[in-house]
């Protein structure tokens, strides 16, 4: 390896190890500021996300949604059914499928909660520097890339 590309690789190593931390540890800290009385995992409120973007699904599109397997999606999507967040029916052309919709209270808990994480983060934003908000809007879309990409 030549010097130029040996230090290419270790310069992305140490980013990609700054970034892991430090998105990790602002995930963590969103988590933190969920509604006080809101009992879902994170995996429900990530499964009623995916049901309000992409609207009614079933329970594999879910689980492909999410990356996990259609049984774990499957006792997610049961405990959402029995605590009224979500809502199932027989698919119309496959009877051997079920759909998955947001009920009204989903999609209220859903918001209420985005509301109060976004509120947590906008005000953290307004203590940073004009020029460092301005950064963050760049790099936004990026790490968004980054998420979302196999």
């Amino acid at each position: 390896m030549t010097p130029t590309v040996q230090m290419a690789s270790r310069t992305d190593s140490g980013l990609a190890s700054e970034l892991r931390l430090s998105v990790m540890r602002l995930s963590r800290r969103l988590r933190g500021e969920r509604q006080p009385d809101n009992t879902l995992s994170v995996a429900a409120l990530s499964a009623l996300g995916v049901l309000f973007r992409e609207g009614e699904c079933t329970i594999g599109t879910l689980a492909a949604h999410e990356r996990v397997q259609p049984p774990s999606m499957t006792r997610t999507v049961n405990c959402l059914v029995e605590e009224g967040y979500a809502a199932r029916r027989p698919h119309a052309k496959d009877g051997r499928q079920v759909l998955v919709d947001l009920t009204d209270m989903g999609r209220e808990i859903l918001l209420a909660d985005r509301r109060r994480r976004d509120a947590w983060l906008a005000q953290r934003l307004r203590e940073l520097t004009p020029d460092e908000r301005a950064l963050l809007r760049e790099v936004a879309p990026l790490l968004q890339r980054l998420a979302t990409t196999s």
